[in-house]
C-alpha cells in the first residue's frame, strides 16, 4: 500500500486507501502465497521438527542472556565477541533495577585506575578507562530507560464551567 501511495504521489496513505479496496481475505491469501513462494526457495530441512538437543540448545541460549546488569541482546547462535566483558558490549541492555550495582562497579573502576596509575601500569589504565567510559554510558542508558512519567492528570473544571 505504501509503495502505491509513493508511486501515486500521495502524502497520506489514507488518500491511497480511498482509491484501493483491500479486504482481509485478500491480504491473508497474498501473505499465504508469499510464504509458499519463500518456502519453495528454501531447503526443506529448514522446516523439520528440531531434535530435543537442538531445542534444549535454543532454550539454553535465552537462559544465558540474563546477566548481572541486564540482558544480552546477542542473536541466537552467535558467540560473544567481547570475551564476556559485558560492561563494554553494546549488546548489553541494562536493567534499571541494577543501577546501584553499576554505581559500585564504577567506583571500583575509579579505584583500580588510581592504583594502576600509581604503579605505572599504563596498559591497565587504558583498558580500565575504556571500561569506565562504557559503564558510565550504561548508567546514562539506565537513567533514560528508568524514567517514570506517571499517569497524566487533568485539572477539574470549575463548577460554573461545567454547567455552561
Amino acid at each position: 500500500m505504501h509503495i502505491t501511495a509513493k508511486i501515486l504521489g500521495h502524502d497520506s496513505i489514507a488518500t491511497t486507501q480511498t482509491y484501493v479496496a483491500v479486504y482481509d481475505h485478500d491480504v491473508i491469501e497474498h501473505h499465504r502465497a508469499y510464504i509458499a513462494r519463500r518456502r519453495a526457495l528454501r531447503p526443506s530441512q529448514e522446516y523439520r521438527e528440531p531434535t530435543d538437543s537442538e531445542w534444549d540448545e535454543f532454550l539454553g541460549h535465552f537462559a544465558q542472556r540474563k546477566l548481572e546488569l541486564g540482558t544480552c541482546g546477542r542473536a541466537y547462535g552467535t558467540g560473544c565477541q567481547h570475551e564476556h566483558a559485558c560492561i563494554r558490549c553494546p549488546m548489553l541492555r541494562p536493567d534499571p533495577a541494577q543501577r546501584e550495582r553499576l554505581q559500585i562497579i564504577i567506583a571500583s573502576l575509579d579505584e583500580r585506575i588510581a592504583e594502576a596509575t600509581q604503579r605505572g601500569w599504563l596498559g591497565e589504565v587504558d583498558g580500565l578507562r575504556t571500561s569506565l567510559a562504557a559503564a558510565e554510558q550504561k548508567l546514562t542508558q539506565m537513567q533514560r530507560t528508568a524514567t517514570n512519567l506517571g499517569m497524566p492528570s487533568f485539572p477539574l473544571r470549575p463548577k460554573a464551567a461545567q454547567e455552561s
